[in-house]
Formats: C-alpha cells, structure tokens, sequence
C-alpha cells in the first residue's frame, strides 16, 4: 500500500481514513506532499511523526468537550467531571455532557464518541513503530525510546476506549494492509484487551528512561514511571467489580467466536496484581507528595501544598504532565478553564460555570476531627429534603453563621466576613478548591479584588439568565490569585495524567481487596495523604471501626478519599462505574443552595428549583456508551454492549 503523509506545522499530522465496507478496515490514505520513506529520513520529520502520535492522548483538561464534527477534539476527556455526581456545572446551551447526566443518549448520539479517533491512534502509532528504525538521524538508544513512547500511546488509546465502550477489538501488530473485513470484526474480552495493554506496556517500560533529561525541551515525554503508573490505574480497573465477574454480565455478550465479553465469575487475584502495580511506582523512589515546609502554619501549609500540585509545573508528586495543547482553542485552555471559574460580574470575564455538586462540597472532612460531615458507612447520606444526615460526632454544622470568620489562607491578610457554619472548620482542600457564597474574591490586578461575593438573587454576582453561578459554590483550584484575568495575561495551564496521590490510593485500595487483605498496608497510605491535607490519622478519627477487620468500613473511607483527593481531576465519574455504583450516586435532582433567595442568610438551605434542567439518570446500561450507530455501519455483525 502507498502510504504519503502530509506534515503540518511543527506537530501535526493530517490523515484521511477510510472506514467503509469495501475496504480493509482502518485501511489508512496518508495523502499529500511526504511518502513514509521521506518522513523518516530525517530526524526533524520523524520527531514531528512522534509529536503526533502524542495528540491522540486523551484531553483531560477539556472540560467542556466538543460536538461530533471537531477533529481536533472528538469530545475532551474532561466532560467525563461534569458528566458525574463530583460537579454540576451551571450551563444549560453548548453542553453536550448534559445528555449524559439525564440519560438522553444512545447509539446515534454524535457526542464524546472516541472510537474512529483512538483507532485512527493505533494505527498511527503501529506506522511509527513499524519505521522509525528507517531514521538515519537517530541512535539505536533513541529509536529504542521512541518506539517505546509510541508502544505506549497505542495501548493507552487502547485503555481509553475500554474504559468507554469496555472491551473492544484488539488489532495487536497488524497493519492496515491485513486483509480484514469489517462484518468479520467483533470485541475481544476484557481478558484479552487487559493482556494486550498490560504486555505492550510492559515492552515499552523496558526501553523508557526512568527520568527526562531536560523537562523544558521534552516535557510531557513517557517515562518508566508514566508507563508504570498507568499500569497501576489499568489493573485497579481490571479488577474492579464492573470489569471482575459482575452479576450484571453473567451469560450475557457472547462476541461471535462463542466468548463471553465479560468475566462470568470474579477473580480476587486481579487485585494482587493492581496492588504490586502500584507499589512498584512507589517503590521507584522518584516521586513525593508535594510539600510546603517553608510554611509555618500548618493549615496554610496544606492548602497551598495541595494549591501548588497544579500550580507548580512539574512537581515532585508529577509523573506525567503535560502543558495542553493547541492553546489558540477557546482563546486558550488556560482563559477557557479559568474564566469559566470565576465570579460574572465581580469579574468582566468570570463566567462562573465550573461549580462542584453539593454532594461534593459536603465530602471534605473536618479539620479537626478528621471525620467526614456525612459518614461514608452510612447507607443512606440524605434526607428528602436533600439535606445531609450528618455524623454528630464529626462536627460539622450545617445551620447557622459565624460572623468574623478569616478565610485560613487570605483571612489574615484581607479581613473577617460572615460566613455559613458548613464552611467553617473544613478540610484544607476545600479551602483550596471551593469558593463559597459569601467569601472574599481575592485578586491584586482586579478593581474591587478584594470583594465579598454573593450568589443569591440580588447580590453583586447574582443568579440571573446570564453567565452565573447555579450551585452557590464555584471551582477556584484552577485559578491562581496572582494573575491579571481583566487584562487578558491569563497565565500557563500545566495538566497531568498521573501523580503519586492517586498511586497511593490505588495501592491502598488494592491492599484492602486483595485475597489477603494487608489494612495496614492501606491505613498507612491513605494517611499519608491525610496527614498532607493536615488531617489526623484514618483510625484516629474513627476509632468506633477496627480497619483491620472490617473491610466494607476501610472500603468506604478510601472511595470517599479518593473523591475528595482527586475531585475535577477525571477519576469520580470511572471510580463510580467500575464500583458499580454510579446507578445509586448519579441519580437524582439537582440540588442547590437557595439562590433564589434575596438575602445572604436565607440562601443557605436547599432547593430544588434553581436548576431548570431534568433530572439525573444513570441505569444498568450507562455503565459503558453503546457501540455507535456509525461503527455499526462499518462492521455489522460487532455485539453491541449490554442494554442499547
């Protein structure tokens, strides 16, 4: 086959694909200006093939995503935060992800479908990798690197769409000269898929450098340690209830080689095997959790250690990072993702629209006990009025207002206010990540920069037709105090896939799941992380469970670390698929504070009526999209997943 390939720009590769029932399928046309000979004659072309290859890594920056016609953005990975119960972002128009949450989507739905994108990677990868070795301009040591980056885009393009769609079809080494006809394609299991992935990543950490010899030139770049951590998330996955011997499954979605797609009955090995994943990124010894010790106070010091994990590019707790790419989309992803978290009108730029969930805003501990306002045991977290069922022993108070209240890292330096008792005496991580009704908006550059600000009808950033905030609570992690917004100097953006927090609450989780249990094990790291965010130890605060015995009660403590630790960074709507609980957390209204309301004081209860959207929905089907309508077209005889 006559492969020519078209290079723009420094990074980008344009391709046409043909996907139709008369041709092999992924059977690729690279047309235009370079044949495959020239691209890797050269070092500089054959590092722009590369460059390429990276692009179809996911967007998990884009929170937004995109519809079905962008090429670029096939819907980023991001939306999957609004899609879940961790936020409830206060937009009705442009946002595709709303389907997703009231459950009006099937097999013609256009949006996030990432299917013919992350094939189009594979492929893409699998001609790199087949001629990279062409390159006379590289050392044996550099092809060996490169083709090892390459290895391990495709099988993370292979992971992204098991995630998706569970498992899918496995087009291993071929290449798109194989004669394979489409109504001949069917899914491979999820044995399989997780196989492939985990042995192709295994082949790639043998060839990757532990460390990047100089993070400003090849940042972003795979190393031993990306490859090791996303095999760490890859087995969790794989041995979580929805990939593991569910009931749901059983003697359901046989592909047409007489194979169930699912496991039939669980196999408590799978976490053995998460675990050792995980530890072994921790046993590297290259990543630390990051750290403020130049900091007095112990509160400042763990709000702005937590700040300072995005804030600060290429940190020591970063495994794999990267600055998003194409910064002229939406102006750029620092001015989309920022003005999206800022207040309308107390800003001219603020939108507002990035809120977390009251659900959410009610998960972060109590500074002092270390309890969770709600505790995590408890079947049943709400009352019908949407109120929570609050632990008494927690001391979490959710009526009421404390009046001279300083915020613990600007109160000192910018004065008291009168803030609702829910926001008093939180975990540093809400300091850091949620803005209140009621608290001071904080910027020097900014006229008025240091403001109360009230969402309520009536207030100075009030619940309106326009750009506003619907929750009574927006996402402030994203946007650094420092910065001058008005003036359109909206600062850089750093990113990651992976950082040592999640690692260690993947082994945390594993060592509590595994045939033989190790609680301590997992005590010790979950505190760890803890103790950062200046909390005392798990079984300090609830010395009522005995950890090391109980594991539904260590269970629940870790799921509800994880959605605190790891809020808007992509893992909540996964983490509640493969838990298998996303039908009980992702249904239902959408509350809000009272922003109805004309005075601050009463906009503190809980209401319903602010939101004018449906209501939520997930059921036993949504735990994977469907196979779309498109993908059906092209192989006919493909089994469709579960429900659609």
């Amino acid at each position: 086959m006559n492969k020519k390939i078209k290079l723009i720009g420094l990074a980008l590769l344009s391709a046409s694909f043909t996907f139709t029932a008369c041709s092999d399928y992924l059977d690729v046309q690279l047309e235009d200006q370079l044949t495959i000979e020239k691209v890797f004659d050269k070092r500089a072309t054959t590092l722009n093939y590369l460059a390429h290859i990276y692009s179809y890594l996911p967007y998990e920056a884009e929170y937004q995503g995109t519809n079905s016609t962008d090429e670029v953005f096939p819907g980023g990975d991001g939306a999957v935060v609004p899609m879940s119960d961790e936020a409830m972002f206060s937009t009705y128009q442009w946002s595709t992800y709303l389907n997703f949450r009231t459950g009006d989507w099937g097999p013609t739905t256009p949006y996030f479908n990432i299917w013919k994108y992350q094939y189009t990677g594979i492929e893409q990868a699998g001609i790199f990798m087949e001629n990279v070795d062409r390159c006379p301009d590289l050392t044996a040591e550099e092809k060996r690197q490169m083709k090892a980056e390459a290895r391990m885009v495709r099988a993370y393009s292979y992971f992204q769409l098991l995630r998706r769609y569970g498992p899918v079809y496995v087009w291993g080494d071929k290449r798109s000269n194989s004669t394979i006809k489409p109504e001949e394609i069917d899914r491979h299991t999820v044995d399989e898929n997780v196989d492939f992935i985990i042995s192709e990543i295994d082949k790639a950490i043998e060839d990757l450098p532990l460390k990047l010899a100089d993070t400003k030139t090849f940042a972003g770049r795979i190393t031993k340690g990306a490859a090791m951590a996303a095999k760490s998330r890859i087995l969790l996955y794989a041995a979580s209830p929805l990939f593991n011997g569910c009931d749901l499954y059983k003697g359901k979605l046989m592909n047409r080689w007489g194979d169930y797609l699912f496991p039939q009955s669980p196999d408590p090995q799978k976490w053995e095997k998460a675990a050792k994943a995980a530890k072994a990124v921790i046993d590297l010894g290259l990543y630390s959790l990051k750290s403020e010790v130049t900091e007095s106070d112990p509160m400042v010091r763990a709000i702005k250690a937590y700040q300072n994990v995005q804030f600060e590019a290429w940190n020591e707790e970063i495994i794999w990072g990267y600055w998003p790419r194409y910064e002229d989309r939406y102006f750029n992803i620092a001015a989309f993702n920022r003005m999206y978290a800022l207040p309308p009108l107390v800003t001219k730029v603020g939108c507002g629209q990035y809120c977390p969930s009251l659900k959410l805003v009610d998960s972060y501990p109590m500074a002092a006990t270390g309890r969770y306002p709600i505790n995590p045991v408890n079947e049943e977290a709400y009352d019908s009025e949407g109120m929570p069922i609050v632990d008494p022993l927690s001391g979490y108070e959710d009526d009421g207002f404390v009046s001279g209240w300083e915020h613990p890292i600007e109160g000192p330096r910018f004065g008291a206010i009168k803030a609702h008792k829910s926001c008093v005496g939180r975990d540093a991580r809400f300091y850091a990540s949620v803005f209140a009704n009621g608290f001071k908006f904080i910027n020097d550059f900014i006229a008025g920069g240091n403001t109360e600000v009230y969402f309520q009808t009536g207030g100075n950033s009030p619940l309106r037709a326009g750009d506003c905030v619907k929750v009574g609570y927006f996402w402030r992690r994203f946007v650094p105090t420092d910065v001058d917004y008005e003036n359109g100097n909206w600062g850089t953006y750093f990113w990651f896939y992976y950082r040592l927090a999640e690692i260690y609450l993947n082994y945390a989780e594993a060592c509590n799941e595994k045939p033989n249990r190790e609680p301590a094990e997992s005590l010790k790291y979950i505190n760890m992380i803890r103790n950062r965010a200046g909390l005392n130890n798990l079984e300090d605060a609830y010395p009522e469970y005995n950890f090391l015995t109980d594991q539904n009660a260590l269970r629940q403590m870790i799921r509800k670390e994880r959605m605190v630790e790891l809020a808007f960074e992509g893992h909540r709507y996964y983490d509640a698929r493969r838990w298998m609980i996303a039908e009980k957390e992702f249904t239902g209204p959408n509350w809000t504070l009272n922003l109805l309301a004309t005075n601050y004081e009463s906009s503190y209860s809980r209401t319903t009526k602010v939101w004018a959207g449906s209501d939520n929905l997930f059921q036993p089907k949504h735990y994977f999209f469907p196979i779309n309508q498109i993908q059906l077209s092209e192989m006919k005889n493909i089994t469709q997943n579960y429900g659609w």
